[in-house]
């Protein structure tokens, strides 16, 4: 097949490339060139989404893959100059798009979360509002020909995010380490190697709909993940795990500075409870975590330590939060 990749220079879209390459496909792709030398070997088609696609006219793909599509007008101007031409047409969404997300075992029939303003392009601000309407964008323009994928919590290899990555090297580490609020609290994620590789067979099935991407199902715990990570990876990490209330009051955030917390105050663990059994039967499938572990601490490491990391919590401020709990709990003893 002749596949068009819009973006696909950084971590999902890289991983989509390499699974199409793999399988035999003619890949071509579609980027500002702002990382040339990724892919030497593959067509590079330079142009930008937001005015500049003419790099584009007068060719044909079998199918397109929409890994970087936020904004519904231009997700619009890309199918108006697409729609026409390429057989089938896969947008990568997310789990941010459903409405009410505290909601336990949400599947593909989930409301959606309404974009109450539709001049509204700030992707910081309304991200899941503004990726369903670009879903629309999609269905409406390539009806019973597009595969809309929403995506959980992507890791692996690659994940400049750091959200995940942030804990295998934490972990490596050892030591007393900080693990935030309730152990029994659950999570999903999908490895972004096995995210592409079922995107990609499911293209050449020309398979259409929607479909929830994360994983595992049942779900998975923080307590499990973080547990087995520290088996995987051989280290003698000591977990403390310290409740909500007290890092919330000293002001740690969460999901960015550390990472996989969710605040039960913040109502949203629906979307670590998605139901996925429509892209299981469908064939997607996990790797074991502690592969997934291995790779991205691996995949880290050779970054060297120079590379400044967006997420994760701080060294100093960990020893400092612990020390603080543990005065917090002498105190509590003290006051019982």
């Amino acid at each position: 097949m002749k596949i068009l990749v819009l973006g696909g220079t950084r971590f999902v879209g890289k991983h989509m490339v390499e699974a199409a390459t793999a399988r035999g496909h003619e890949v071509t792709l579609f980027n500002r060139n702002q990382r040339p030398g990724v892919f030497p070997d593959l067509e590079t088609l330079v142009g930008d989404r937001d005015g500049d696609l003419k790099a584009l006219e007068g060719r044909t793909w079998d199918a397109v893959i929409d890994t970087c599509g936020y904004v519904p007008r231009i997700v619009k101007k890309s199918l108006e100059a697409l729609a026409s031409r390429v057989g089938h047409y896969t947008f990568i969404s997310t789990l941010d798009v459903y409405d009410q997300p505290d909601v336990v075992g949400i599947d593909e029939s989930h409301p959606l979360a309404p974009l109450s303003d539709e001049s509204v392009e700030d992707v910081q601000d309304a991200y899941g509002p503004l990726k369903a309407r670009c879903e629309q964008e999609v269905e409406r323009a390539m009806p019973g020909r597009s595969l809309i994928v929403r995506c959980g919590l992507v890791v692996g290899p690659g994940d400049l995010s750091d959200r995940f990555t942030y804990w295998p090297t934490r972990i490596a580490r050892g030591g007393e380490t900080l693990a935030p609020g309730n152990p029994n609290a659950p999570i999903q994620w999908i490895d972004a190697r096995d995210l592409a590789g079922w995107v990609v067979r499911m293209i050449e099935r020309q398979a259409h709909g929607v479909y929830n991407a994360t994983g595992p199902q049942p779900w998975a715990t923080v307590g499990d993940v973080l547990s087995r990570s520290n088996a995987a990876l051989g280290s003698p990490a000591d977990f403390v795990w310290v409740e909500e209330p007290f890092l919330l009051e000293r002001g740690v955030g969460f999901w960015i500075e550390l990472p996989l917390w969710l605040p039960e105050k913040e109502n949203l663990g629906g979307i670590m409870t998605l139901n996925v059994s429509k892209a299981v039967r469908e064939g997607l499938t996990f790797r074991p975590l502690e592969d997934t572990v291995r790779d991205t601490f691996a995949w880290d490491r050779a970054r060297g330590a120079d590379v400044k990391r967006v997420a994760g919590l701080d060294a100093e401020k960990e020893r400092r939060l612990l020390d603080e709990w543990r005065r917090f709990l002498d105190a509590r003893m003290q006051g019982a």
